[in-house]
């Protein structure tokens, strides 16, 4: 009798028990764990069976990160894991309608600059020297007067600019001298002592000039100053010269990285710069400069170009804050936002009001040897880049990111009134499954027409000759949800923080 014996080979599957699958799963990131449940029946049950690798997976797929707390979260993972989808669909369920109207105790317009941090007002006033630091829900204020040798610990010094960071308790003044700015110190936000965390009292300029524009930024262990100034050498004509000087304030108050450039463009502004992370920096002119400052206090180490269809004007930045106020609960800290998968807001003018909201993620996800090439718009930029134009001519839109989710306000005109409309989006890559029904998903290509100033000739007798028009099309995906309500008043900011909206509006005084 012959007999035929049929032998199936077992898969590699069935050689480990599910719980260390799930270990081994655990190491992997989420496009793999994801790229390897896919492929094998088994192992995809045990994926839609295991709270932690669906926990892995919707961290990175909200472009989040484990916060502050989360090591001391006695929480059941499957409990996180529902309570971070949960918030999410939360985001797109937002009732402008149910609000609360609270006056700030102190009067927002007479401070020359505020921050907010979550539900706190952090408020200052550069003649009385007056830090003031407003809870909004509780009407609770703390107000600092410093006397001018607390904050002005230089002889014959001026304090010029300031910088406040909650999340760091963190206070920065810079101060000038006769020939210009000269130092920046580093006080606390509290009490206006010298910072503990700081290197030093004060950090020191490469060297002082006669600026006309700074711009100061903080982000982590890296401060950075922006001066614009002009120059002149023996027998040579004016030139502008834009300086960038950038220290690790906790470990060096001398030593700094400073990047250089000589501008003749046709724009009056046509630089500024942004911290991504604690190691990237990007500088924004007619194209986007990349660059990498690991490496303090070597100059900034130059990584990409990413070319432009047209020169951003007047820009304005803005990146979700390292962490949120340190006043904060602990359930609010259990996640962060991820740098290299986060949101940055362009605000830019060229002919009228718009904005440019790109995902960070093209930034680090790049081949250094693509450095010597510029990277073209078209193969980098509508896939990462969505762009929204001011609905009403010559006003800009006012906007707020945190993390991959974005409030704009649009004002809006009528026969009768002016009002705003509030526009909710999420960019995240989890978006579109997080909504459950809710929001409208945008994938379609948007298209955006710019008029670019090309320079005066005077023989021209039309006006319209000075401009050329470019067509631009982004397709960055979100998800979108509109609130009904109509916005009244003079809207000044709007920013979110946890299960929160806020709208700061002009009030009786100063601020509602």
């Amino acid at each position: 009798v012959k007999m035929n014996h049929e032998i199936k080979p077992k898969s590699a599957y069935s050689f480990l028990a599910d719980e260390l699958w799930v270990y081994v799963l655990g190491f992997l990131s989420c496009r793999d764990i994801l790229r390897c449940t896919s492929v094998c029946k088994g192992l995809h049950q045990i994926y839609m069976s295991c709270s932690e690798l669906q926990y892995i997976v919707e961290l990175s797929g909200q472009c989040l990160l484990p916060g502050i707390s989360s090591t001391d979260d006695r929480t059941p993972i499957s409990k996180r894991l529902q309570r971070l989808r949960d918030k999410a669909h939360a985001w797109l369920k937002i009732d402008a309608f149910a609000f609360q109207t609270v006056i700030p105790s102190v009067s927002v317009a007479a401070m020359q600059k505020y921050v907010t941090g979550g539900e706190h007002l952090y408020l200052w006033n550069y003649h009385d020297n007056l830090v003031t630091i407003s809870s909004i829900l509780s009407q609770r204020t703390i107000e600092h007067h410093w006397s001018p040798r607390t904050l002005c610990p230089f002889p014959m010094a001026e304090k010029q600019n300031v910088l406040m960071d909650p999340a760091q308790n963190l206070f920065a003044i810079t101060y000038g001298v006769d020939a210009g700015l000269a130092n920046i110190y580093l006080a606390t936000l509290d009490d206006g002592c010298v910072h503990p965390h700081a290197a030093g009292p004060a950090l020191v300029l490469e060297s002082p000039a006669y600026e006309w524009q700074v711009k100061l930024q903080c982000y982590g262990r890296h401060i950075a100053l922006s001066r614009r100034f002009h120059t002149h050498g023996v027998g040579t004509p004016f030139f502008t010269m834009w300086q960038l000087q950038i220290w690790d304030w906790q470990h060096s108050t001398t030593l700094s990285s400073v990047l250089n450039s000589s501008t003749q463009s046709k724009f009056l502004h046509p630089t500024s710069y942004c911290l991504l992370g604690n190691d990237r920096l990007l500088v924004i002119a007619d194209d986007l400069k990349l660059y990498s400052i690991k490496d303090m206090p070597e100059t900034p180490r130059f990584l990409a170009c990413f070319l432009l269809p047209f020169p951003l004007v007047d820009t304005e930045h803005s990146l979700p804050a390292m962490y949120g106020s340190q006043l904060r609960t602990q359930a609010q800290s259990v996640y962060t936002s991820n740098s290299e998968h986060t949101l940055l807001c362009l605000a830019s003018s060229i002919d009228e009001p718009m904005i440019c909201l790109i995902s960070t993620k093209v930034f680090f996800d790049i081949d250094e040897a693509t450095a010597i090439t510029p990277i073209p718009w078209n193969y980098w930029g509508p896939r990462h880049v969505r762009i929204f134009e001011q609905k009403v001519a010559h006003v800009s839109m006012i906007t707020h990111v945190s993390g991959n989710r974005v409030l704009l306000a649009d004002k809006m005109m009528s026969e009768r009134h002016e009002y705003y409309k509030l526009r909710m989006m999420d960019f995240s890559p989890l978006a579109v499954t997080n909504r459950r029904g809710l929001g409208r998903v945008v994938k379609e290509r948007s298209t955006v027409t710019v008029a670019i100033h090309c320079g005066f000739n005077f023989e021209w007798d039309d006006e319209s000759k000075c401009y050329h028009y470019s067509t631009v099309e982004t397709a960055l995906p979100y998800v979108e949800v509109v609130s009904d309500r109509k916005i009244s008043g003079l809207l000044q900011d709007v920013w979110m923080d946890g299960d929160r909206i806020y709208l700061l509006l002009d009030g009786p005084i100063g601020g509602t």
